[in-house]
């Protein structure tokens, strides 16, 4: 049995509208049968989680570049599900090649 993805949704504080994200992803994973632990975070502390990778704003994403080593998946707006969906898929498609 393989070990769930480690999902970070990521804003400023860890507790607003990355909520908001986190329910929300939770959701696509487990519509998509896809494994994986989904958690808060915040940007000073964020980065430095053990992470597969970080979803978040257009602007926490700007401040994220360079500084971690997983993918960003940028999401403009958090209740857009297939915005959403679209950022889930993309981030599987990219791990398989």
């Amino acid at each position: 049995m393989s070990e769930p993805l480690r999902i970070q949704a990521i804003c400023g504080f860890g507790v607003g509208s990355s909520t908001l994200l986190k329910i929300k992803l939770q959701g696509i994973f487990k519509e998509l049968d896809v494994k994986a632990d989904v958690f808060n975070g915040d940007l000073p502390t964020g980065p430095s989680v053990p992470c597969d990778a970080i979803f978040c704003s257009p602007d926490i994403g700007e401040n994220l570049m360079g500084k971690v080593k997983v993918p960003i998946i940028v999401i403009k707006n958090f209740v857009n599900k297939q915005e959403l969906v679209d950022g889930v898929k993309g981030f599987l498609e990219g791990r398989e090649s």
